[in-house]
Parts: structure tokens; C-alpha cells; sequence
């Protein structure tokens, strides 16, 4: 090979060995800003589902993990009427059961689950009293091994209550704007079907989004509409919307009209959410009592009765 030739070669290999190399740092630089772009989304979903935290904590996300688990066999029970497949007729079983609809979790968190949960949030429970009370005294950590485990024990069902109540709550609150969304498209000519898919495709709540479910079931012909908006009632611990769905399968069973009882219903239920409000409002400082009389009292006892009871001590 002369001269030329092999310079020729060298120079060739040079730009394909700096190409290369530049092709290897793109491909690093493109992989980091997608790294980089994939964190900052996460972050923003996870800052937007903290805005709405449930209201189970971390309970409910616990016990449907376990559901999971479960029913795909990676995890052993220890629950005995897990391990027999009777959790369903346990009297926590059917407790749960009762509440599990309402809660919103029926299919996402198993009766097994559910008592599986239970018993080892109560060894959990009971393990870690155990070994704080343990550098102490023997009596201290046998009391807290059973506070820990009564706590354990106790934390799902108090996480499932606080979800049925919050989603109760929930619908109370935005029942009156679902109301009157429907009533105003019927009144634009739209049919109840558009109108009520208009609420939940506008707004951004737990209950539209339940709304939005309850319509995307009935309109694929997973179930009828009457189903549809019937699980809909029986998923919320609100009995204004219980009522409103037994007149509107009614109202749409038998073609009358559904825009003037909409309006009123609308009004009612606007009328009943602020009454609730206010009540809590009035119930606040009777509540305000016990950590007033508890905390704050003996406090202040102690510092206008201190000074008395140190000179009545000094004098004997």
C-alpha cells in the first residue's frame, strides 16, 4: 500500500472511530435526558397523587399489595381460615364484607386479604412493642406487645372505615355539580347518556371519576345502565345518592321527565351538604374538650397553683 493510501486509511479510520465515539456519547446523552424526562414525570404523578391522599394511608396500599400476592401464590398465609380458604365466613370476614362496598375496595382487597392484614400488622405490632418495652422492664414490654398488636390488629379495618367515610363524604360534596351538569345538558337537548359523560370527562374528582367508570361499563355493554348506576349508588356510603339513582332509573324506565327534578335534587343536596358542614362546624369545640381538659388545663393549674403549693411546702 503506498503513502496516499495509507493515510488515506488512517484518516478514514479516525472519522469512523470519532463518529462512532460521537454516536455512543449521543446515545448516552439521549438515554440520560429519557432517564431524566421519566424522573420528572414520576415526580409530577407522584406530587399530583399526593394532593389526594387516601385517606387508609398506607394500610389500604398494604392490604392490596397482599391481595395481589395472594392471589397469584408468591406469599404464604399465616391466618388459619386464610390457610383454609374460610376468611369470607370469619365474623371479620363478613364485617369487612359489609363495609368493603362502600369503601370502594371490594375488588381490590380480598376477605383473605383483609384478615391476612390483620394478623400480621398484629405480629408486627406485637414484635415491636415487644422490643421497645424490652429495654426497660419485662411488665412495660408485655404491655406494649399487646398495645402494638391490638393496634396492628385493629389498623385495617380503621383504614377501611376512613375510606368509607371519605368517599362518602366525597359524593355529598360533589353530588350537587354532577346534578346540575346532567340537568343543564338535558336542557341543551343532550341525551342523559352525553350528559352524564359530560360531568365526569370535565371534572377531576374521585366521584366524577367513578361516574366516568360507571358510564364507560354501561356504554361498551359490560352491564346495563340501571346496573351501572345502581353499583354506582351502592359504592358510596351517601344515602341523597341512593335516592337520586332510584327516581333516575325510574324517571328513564318509564320516559318522564328528568330536568326539573334534577334542579330540585340539585338544591337539596346543596341544602344537606351545608347542614352536615355546619354541624361539624358545631361539634368542633365540644371535641376541643378532652385535649383542652387534658393538656392545656393541668398546665395551667401548675403554673398559677405552683408558686402557692411551693410556699405552703417551704413553710413546713
Amino acid at each position: 500500500m503506498s503513502g496516499w493510501g495509507a493515510f488515506a486509511c488512517a484518516a478514514a479510520a479516525c472519522l469512523l472511530g470519532g463518529s462512532a465515539a460521537g454516536l455512543v456519547v449521543g446515545l448516552k446523552d439521549a438515554r440520560r435526558r429519557k432517564r431524566a424526562r421519566r424522573m420528572a414525570a414520576l415526580g409530577s404523578i407522584q406530587a399530583g397523587e399526593g394532593t389526594e391522599r387516601r385517606p387508609g394511608g398506607w394500610t389500604m396500599g398494604y392490604c392490596e399489595s397482599l391481595s395481589t400476592r395472594l392471589f397469584v401464590g408468591t406469599t404464604e398465609p399465616i391466618a388459619p381460615s386464610v390457610r383454609r380458604k374460610q376468611a369470607a365466613g370469619t365474623r371479620v370476614g363478613r364485617r369487612y364484607g359489609e363495609l368493603a362496598a362502600s369503601a370502594g375496595c371490594a375488588k381490590t382487597v380480598s376477605a383473605s386479604a383483609f384478615c391476612e392484614a390483620r394478623a400480621r400488622l398484629a405480629l408486627a405490632g406485637a414484635l415491636a412493642g415487644g422490643l421497645l418495652g424490652s429495654f426497660l422492664s419485662v411488665p412495660l414490654a408485655v404491655v406494649l406487645a399487646t398495645g402494638g398488636a391490638v393496634l396492628g390488629a385493629s389498623s385495617p379495618m380503621r383504614a377501611v372505615k376512613a375510606e368509607r367515610r371519605s368517599r362518602g363524604l366525597s359524593a355529598e360534596r360533589h353530588l350537587s355539580e354532577m346534578l346540575e351538569v346532567v340537568s343543564l345538558g338535558l336542557r341543551s337537548g343532550l341525551t342523559f347518556d352525553r350528559a352524564f359523560a359530560l360531568y365526569g370527562s370535565h371534572f377531576d374528582n374521585e366521584f366524577a371519576r367513578s361516574c366516568a367508570r360507571a358510564y364507560r361499563c354501561w356504554s361498551l355493554g359490560l352491564v346495563t345502565r340501571e346496573e351501572a348506576l345502581r353499583d354506582l349508588a351502592a359504592s358510596y356510603d351517601c344515602d341523597q345518592l341512593g335516592r337520586v339513582v332510584d327516581s333516575v332509573v325510574r324517571s328513564l324506565r318509564f320516559g318522564s321527565s328528568l330536568t326539573g327534578f334534577l334542579a330540585d335534587a340539585a338544591e337539596q343536596s346543596r341544602a344537606t351538604y351545608r347542614a352536615a358542614l355546619e354541624e361539624r362546624v358545631a361539634k368542633a369545640p365540644v371535641k376541643m374538650m378532652l385535649p383542652t381538659g387534658t393538656l392545656i388545663l393541668p398546665a395551667m393549674l401548675l403554673l398559677v397553683m405552683g408558686p402557692v403549693l411551693l410556699e405552703v411546702v417551704g413553710g413546713f
